[in-house]
């Protein structure tokens, strides 16, 4: 991560912290704010759905609509307790990743996003994503979140919600 996206990704996290109350993160529009005001700085599209296939998340054709699944379900969690906190959040958060609606910075946005909503569900509790290191490429942490995406991927949630439980302060 160079220098001018970590000062825009402080600006953008600066800026959630102190959103209006009446933001509602669960929205199409809160998405897509998050992630610009995370790298609009850096990227011109920040902020806008991806217009290219990937390797990697859903057809561009279905992006809205996972993502409008994804933020009724992740409400409908929260209104109805269906999941411990931690789990919905991590939940969440394989999904926002699976989707993988923008360019780039899914990931950064995505963990971002599972912090916001975790503090909607529980405030009290904090998640280390570094789990006290880094995820830069070469770590065990990165490998181990990784596959535990991969196997949420298969319907197989317990890896990430292990890693999840791992990471709570």
């Amino acid at each position: 991560m160079n220098e001018l996206e970590g000062e825009n990704i402080i600006a953008g996290l600066t800026w959630l912290d102190r959103r209006p109350k009446s933001f509602d993160l669960l929205t199409d529009a809160a998405v897509r704010e998050i992630h610009k005001r995370l790298f609009g700085e850096v990227w011109d599209w920040a902020g806008v759905y991806r217009l290219t296939e990937k390797n990697i998340g859903v057809p561009i054709w279905q992006i809205s609509t996972e993502l409008r699944t994804c933020l009724d379900d992740a409400r409908y969690w929260c209104d109805h307790k269906s999941f411990d906190p931690l789990e919905a959040t991590a939940r969440l958060h394989h999904r926002l990743v699976w989707i993988h609606p923008f360019a780039n910075g899914n990931g950064r946005w995505a963990r971002i996003m599972a912090d916001a909503y975790l503090t909607k569900i529980d405030p009290d509790i904090f998640l280390d994503w570094s789990g006290g290191g880094t995820l830069n490429a070469d770590s065990a942490h990165r490998a181990a979140y990784i596959a535990a995406l991969r196997a949420a991927d298969r319907y197989d949630f317990d890896p990430l919600g292990t890693l999840v439980r791992s990471i709570a302060r």
